[in-house]
């Protein structure tokens, strides 16, 4: 049933009228379990009714509530396919996990696990004893502690370390992170006061010197990880910032642990800040670790006791699945098998491989009789990182027809599974660098698809 926009007066009304019940159109969604039809009904009805009674046209409410019906059923969050070329695309989820985290996850969510117990000594344990030794050996600290997020670890660290005193942080750190968080705001929730130092684009090591003082708890190196200042600027080393002989806290952003990769060259190192002396480096499981969402915390023995026993700690407590992928993806890298992590593997991923792929995709679209073809373009490691790298290479690019670029993309997303790719000049680019090959192959059926 529709009815005009035009609609008005005494149609309406008996349009309102005509709306069936939510038993009865219920009722008529067959294969549906009662309760979600009733559910879907109800939605649909009310859809129905304020597109009447704002003038507008209602599509056919069998039609949409079935929709509902099975909008509702699909799993939420679900797996999409993103061939967007952002390789820690923090809206679709960030790091895809290696195998074996896939599955010590799955183990530690199937049964009961030794989380919070030693079996060596028959008594309740640590979560952190499951981490901290891997996190000491691949960084060098004394000790470690691992929390839900990385800005959870600076909270937590600051709180720790500078709670009721001061913390000296550069103006040209002052950034806003994801979400519009922002340093001041997270020194402030810690309970220290913000001593700013420097200027925008330079700070000497002089200015952090001019305001030490008995009330300062400790100094806070933030790295600037979406962005860079170039040109006149400057910044005291980490060693010179360690050499004042107050605790640092160096928020190392993205976590590039990794050895011998080109890509990760102009991120900052774990292991320099750690051998600097500072008392707590913080940088996340998520990025481009490759692993799942963490803040991990490595540095001193005294400052990171500190953190671990302040309140603040429980409150941010990684979950016992996170914890048991994290410590999967730190084996690897202890094991020298960090090339098995997706995020490393698509950061160096050669031409040959993304050809091959973008070419299959491109054949089998042709195929169908699509307009594709394969061009270069340049992807992005995302998730607040290497914002200068461009990651040139071959990709799929689809002509989207009178369909149009935004219609097709629409269809993609409202697909099972959903599809992301990348809009540019009207053409639609599926990007080989974030699929695998069956995720390639998948892709390239989806577009076809929504093309016919």
């Amino acid at each position: 049933m529709a009815t005009g926009a035009g609609s008005r007066g005494p149609a309406r009304a008996d349009a309102l009228r005509a709306l069936p019940s939510v038993e009865e159109l219920s009722a008529r969604l067959e294969g549906i379990p009662k309760a979600a039809a009733v559910r879907a009904a109800r939605a649909a009805i009310a859809e129905a009714r304020t597109a009447l009674q704002q003038g507008r046209a209602h599509v056919d409410l069998d039609e949409r509530a079935h929709q509902l019906a099975e909008r509702e059923r699909r799993p939420s969050p679900r797996r999409v396919l993103n061939a967007t070329g952002v390789i820690v695309h923090t809206n679709l989820g960030r790091a895809p996990l290696p195998e074996e985290a896939v599955g010590a996850a799955l183990e530690a969510a199937a049964g009961y696990s030794n989380l919070e117990y030693d079996l060596d000594e028959g008594r309740r344990g640590s979560r952190q004893a499951h981490v901290e030794r891997l996190v000491t050996e691949l960084t060098g600290a004394e000790a470690a502690l691992v929390v839900n997020n990385c800005a959870g670890a600076v909270l937590l660290a600051a709180a720790a370390l500078a709670g009721g005193r001061e913390l000296v942080v550069s103006r040209g750190q002052l950034v806003e992170i994801g979400g519009s968080f922002r340093i001041p705001d997270v020194v402030a929730q810690s309970g220290a006061t913000l001593r700013e130092v420097g200027t925008t684009n330079r700070t000497r090591l002089a200015d952090y010197e001019a305001v030490l003082a008995p009330e300062t708890g400790a100094l806070l190196r933030v790295h600037q990880s979406n962005f860079r200042t170039v040109g006149f600027v400057a910044d005291p080393s980490i060693e010179e910032l360690c050499s004042l002989g107050v605790p640092v806290i160096d928020d190392v952003g993205s976590g590039a642990l990794a050895e011998g990769v080109p890509e990760l060259a102009d991120e900052p190192r774990v292991r320099r800040s750690v051998s600097a002396g500072a008392a707590v480096v913080s940088f996340s499981g998520d990025k481009l670790l490759g692993g799942p969402q963490a803040g991990v915390m490595a540095g001193r023995t005294q400052a990171i006791e500190r953190c671990r026993s302040h309140p603040l700690a429980r409150a941010l407590r990684i979950d016992k699945l996170s914890l048991a992928a994290l410590a999967a993806v730190l084996r690897l890298y202890r094991d020298g098998r960090a090339s098995e992590v997706p995020v490393l593997r698509m950061l160096g991923a050669g031409e040959a491989d993304l050809r091959r792929r973008a070419e299959r995709m491109r054949a089998l679209l042709t195929a169908t009789g699509a307009q594709a073809s394969v061009i270069e373009a340049s992807g992005r490691a995302g998730g607040g990182a290497l914002p200068l790298l461009e990651l040139t290479g071959p990709v799929c690019a689809v002509d989207p027809g009178r369909l149009g670029a935004d219609a097709l993309s629409a269809r993609l997303r409202a697909g099972d599974p959903p599809l992301v790719g990348r809009i540019r000049e009207g053409w639609l680019l599926l990007d080989p660098r974030t699929l695998t090959d069956a995720e390639a192959e998948a892709a390239a059926r989806a577009v076809g698809a929504a093309l016919r």
